[in-house]
């Protein structure tokens, strides 16, 4: 019999959808393509840098604004947006943020000035909050607690095929058309996305119905969880990691188009192909998180991180594309991981958690992404090397510290 058109479910049977049931298979992938659709948006930027320092004169640590200005603004409207969602519905907001960041992507390619376009990515990452925001929260109340991993993983695996996709599909299009256009293809994906989401969420919020006076609880949460040591050790992991993570893809790029590589932008563009396994990594670390342990993944990811980031050093293409794929693989299994142990150790407040879990994660991007452009400039690649190697080593110092639940 073939799949019933449409939501399967007003609400979750109790305890939450089990791995193998319909439910559980849409609701996943609802958030696997919200998460496409999402970062998608947000991360075709990431392949244009280059495009956008030619085009408007600018360097390569000023360009990274234009992503930087995106990630910075999610970081700053997540806890609003978890907040709101407790008044207005966790899936109504997740739709209407992909919706607009859709519209506003569409206005981005318009931009007459570098400095408008920073604006609108501001706009747009505001838009965008509301899925990194509120995705694993609703599926830690959606999801079982026994296949919470693989479907966190999922959708982590959304987020890094949508970041892979994005970069892809702006950087072959900015090589034929020019970065203007490349924004605009973009936005015709996420579209895409948000109609396939809509088609497969429920369209009641599944145990997270807006109530009045929701939002009341939602600073007692924060507060209680900034007082958890577990937590705020999981939360600096989040921070550090992203710095290294985004340091590298931001500059990586430049140093390819130069010599000694001297590669086309499309040749480039294919860098971010290590974000394949990178999404395999994902679903196969959460699975196995819930059945040996989230710590032991979560070591095992951060040194396969720090051996990764050495390979690129040298001038060889071979090391530099073979250590891009382990650090990507190692930097989304410990994302996995770290999100999902942050669901499950926020028996209340998980919105907030995963709020406060995300604001450390886009703060790292959009001060780490610039910050090690510095580094860059001075430096060059060994820079970029240095930089990540101290995120990574604080990164191991807050794993050390995660030992309470699994």
């Amino acid at each position: 019999m073939p799949p019933p058109r449409g939501p399967v479910a007003a609400e979750p049977p109790p305890g939450g959808y089990r791995r193998g049931s319909a439910g559980y298979r849409r609701t996943s992938a609802a958030a696997f393509l919200a998460g496409a659709g999402t970062f998608a948006l947000l991360y075709s930027a990431q392949a244009l840098l280059p495009q956008l320092s030619a085009a408007f004169g600018v360097s390569a640590a000023t360009a990274s604004l234009a992503l930087s200005a995106a990630t910075g603004a999610i970081a700053v409207s997540l806890l609003p947006v978890s907040s709101a969602a407790a008044r207005w519905g966790t899936s109504r907001v997740m739709t209407a943020s992909l919706a607009a960041a859709t519209v506003l992507a569409l206005l981005v390619p318009l931009s007459p000035s570098f400095g408008l376009l920073l604006v609108l990515r501001a706009a747009q990452g505001v838009a965008m909050a509301g899925v990194p925001a509120l995705a694993i929260a609703y599926l830690g109340r959606t999801i079982h607690p026994s296949a919470l991993g693989g479907a966190v993983g999922l959708f982590v695996a959304g987020n890094t095929m949508g970041g892979l996709s994005g970069r892809l599909i702006a950087a072959a299009s900015a090589d034929l058309l020019g970065w203007r256009p490349a924004f605009a293809v973009t936005a015709v994906f996420a579209t895409v996305c948000l109609a396939a989401f809509w088609w497969l969420l429920p369209t009641r919020d599944a145990g997270l119905e807006p109530r009045r006076g929701a939002g009341v609880s939602a600073p007692r949460y924060v507060a209680e969880h900034l007082r958890d040591p577990v937590l705020l050790r999981l939360f600096g992991l989040s921070f550090v990691l992203m710095s290294a993570f985004v340091t590298v893809y931001n500059y990586l790029p430049y140093r390819l188009l130069a010599a000694p590589f001297a590669l086309s932008a499309t040749a480039v563009g294919l860098v971010f192909l290590a974000y394949v396994p990178g999404s395999v990594s994902a679903g196969v670390a959460g699975r196995i998180g819930d059945r040996f342990g989230r710590r032991a993944v979560l070591w095992a990811s951060v040194l396969l991180a720090q051996l990764a980031v050495l390979l690129t050093w040298p001038d060889v293409l071979a090391l530099v594309a073979g250590g891009l794929v382990l650090f990507t693989v190692g930097f989304f299994g410990a994302h996995a991981s770290a999100s999902t142990a942050v669901s499950a150790r926020a028996v209340h407040g998980r919105a907030q958690a995963s709020a406060l879990y995300l604001t450390a994660y886009y703060a790292g991007s959009s001060l780490g992404g610039s910050l090690s452009g510095l580094a860059f400039a001075a430096y060059g690649w060994t820079g970029i090397v240095g930089f990540v190697s101290c995120a990574i080593l604080l990164a191991a110092w807050l794993v050390s510290g995660v030992r309470a639940g699994r």
